[in-house]
């Protein structure tokens, strides 16, 4: 169900939900009821106005999506069972020592704001005046966003490990197996040959000498020198490698040795009518995980708020160098070397070429919604404040090492939202609730 997707409370990682760029909350209706205690969470009340409000977002949230609109009362009944299960959550936070100071949320509101292209003052006057929001209230749901984070960092996401098993596994689940060519690979090959009719002390000689080839090999010797050294197989004039090819353009019992080794591991001697064969993976790829990755080339100007610096003054400095910029009055690069508080200062803030997943989510957002050549309003991240400007974008092939890389930041998502909706549900079943009355909007 969409209402679901958009109410249930997944995994918040490196940044708040409440820090990312938003809209200024919608204005709730001028209709008001009374107020009333719907439902008790260990004996903390739920109120009538606490759900018209949520609904209400949750409305107009899902207006904007478009798509099959849930009835009204399906929307509250979802909204009830996630009021409740947050009641619970920030009720065991008290329990385990989970605060959030009132500077936190400061800080929180400023990035808001930022994201927003507003100063902290024009945002809560956007609030009151534009969404009749109270500002009070808006800082009370920072903090209980900011909370709900912060205790499932603490007690599950934090504890989320992905073992190389689990990549492999999710891997092979990936593979079609009515697919032949899900799997693509680039072998290493020394061939012993076994001539037709030779003794068995022939055959043991023989062997030795692949055994020979196998333990050089993982000892690191490259395959190219112990091909041409040792293979009689016509592929060692090229380095002793086959290419990249599919898995079914090679012989199954290739296959079958190495279709379960990382790349750099060494299979064999596995014996054919030909010979013994020593096979090493020198390349490879799994249906499932792009092949390729968009890399952005990117500079930014960053300004550490301190006590001579505040947030606020960071952004302001940001958005008058932007300005002299988009007049020609001045040159990112220059206004880097001599401003920016990071180490990339020197080469004018650049950043080189970046895979996705390499910066904090915050700023690698603002990155990507950038056309080359543009340059970001300021970016609030845990380092600072940012300008940032994308020069070039290109396709990149990922080696191994990253393909299995984003296998991992995919299962760890999974196995992420997973143990929160084992922990949210037993958190929730461990609290006493009474519903008193339907909500009335």
């Amino acid at each position: 169900m969409a209402l679901a997707v958009l109410l249930a409370a997944g995994p918040v990682h490196a940044q708040s939900q409440a820090t990312r760029a938003a809209p200024v909350p919608a204005s709730p209706s001028a209709a008001r009821t009374a107020d009333f205690i719907v439902a008790l969470v260990n004996s903390e009340p739920v109120t009538n106005s606490e759900i018209r409000r949520r609904v209400q977002r949750a409305a107009q949230q899902l207006a904007q999506r478009g798509g099959p609109q849930p009835t009204r009362d399906q929307i509250i009944a979802e909204v009830m069972e996630l009021v409740i299960t947050e009641r619970a959550q920030l009720q065991h936070a008290v329990d385990v020592g989970v605060r959030v100071s009132d500077g936190d949320v400061d800080e929180a509101e400023r990035a808001v704001a930022a994201q927003n292209q507003l100063s902290r003052e024009d945002f809560r006057r956007r609030l009151v005046q534009d969404a009749g929001t109270d500002v009070a209230q808006f800082r009370t749901e920072l903090r209980r966003e900011l909370t709900l984070q912060r205790l499932q960092e603490r007690e599950v996401i934090s504890k989320v490990t992905v073992s190389e098993a689990d990549i492999d596994n999710h891997l092979r689940d990936q593979r079609p197996a009515s697919n032949p060519n899900a799997l693509e690979l680039n072998l290493g090959h020394v061939l012993v040959a076994v001539p037709e009719g030779a003794s068995e002390a022939q055959v043991q000689a023989l062997k030795a000498k692949a055994d020979e080839a196998v333990r050089r090999a993982r000892a690191g010797e490259d395959i190219a020198v112990l091909a041409r050294e040792l293979s009689d197989a016509p592929e060692r004039t090229r380095g002793g490698t086959f290419g990249m090819r599919p898995a079914s353009r090679l012989p199954e019992l290739f296959v079958n040795g190495v279709q379960n080794l990382p790349v750099g591991a060494v299979a064999g001697p596995l014996r054919s009518p030909a010979g013994f064969h020593v096979l090493k993976v020198v390349e490879k790829r799994t249906a499932g995980v792009d092949a390729t990755v968009t890399q952005t080339r990117a500079r930014h100007i960053l300004l550490r708020p301190s006590a001579q610096l505040s947030q606020a003054q960071a952004i302001e400095r940001l958005n008058g160098w932007r300005q002299q910029m988009a007049a020609g009055q001045a040159r990112f690069e220059d206004l880097a070397r001599e401003h920016s508080a990071d180490g990339s200062a020197a080469g004018g803030g650049e950043l080189g070429w970046a895979s996705p997943g390499q910066f904090v989510p915050e700023f690698e957002q603002a990155m990507d919604a950038l056309r080359p050549g543009e340059v970001s309003p300021p970016v609030v991240s845990r380092f600072g404040v940012h300008l940032i400007r994308v020069d070039e974008r290109r396709q990149q092939a990922l080696s191994q090492r990253d393909q299995r890389e984003a296998v991992r930041n995919i299962v760890r998502e999974k196995k992420a939202t997973e143990a929160l909706e084992l922990w949210a549900r037993d958190i929730r079943a461990r609290a006493y609730v009474e519903i008193r009355e339907e909500p009335q909007l």
